[in-house]
Order: structure tokens, then sequence, then C-alpha cells
């Protein structure tokens, strides 16, 4: 394979694992977690 073949596989594989971890982090289970900072201003 080209170089320029392997490192755009590669930049694409990690940005796919990044939106992946995101989106997990985001409606997975450790979402639970996470807090509104606009219930906190809630009047």
């Amino acid at each position: 394979m080209e170089p320029a073949t392997v490192l755009s596989i590669s930049i694409a594989g990690i940005v796919m694992a990044i939106t992946g971890y995101a989106i997990y982090i985001s409606f997975g289970p450790p979402s639970a977690q996470l807090d509104d900072p606009f219930d906190d201003h809630d009047d």
C-alpha cells in the first residue's frame, strides 16, 4: 500500500473511534452523570 493510503485510513479510523466514543458518552450509561447547566439556573 502507498503511504498516503495508510495515513488516510488511519486518520479515518481515529476519527470514527472518537465519534463512537463521543456518542457512547452522550447517550450511553455514563450520560446519567452529566449535568445540565440550564437546569441549574432555572427560574
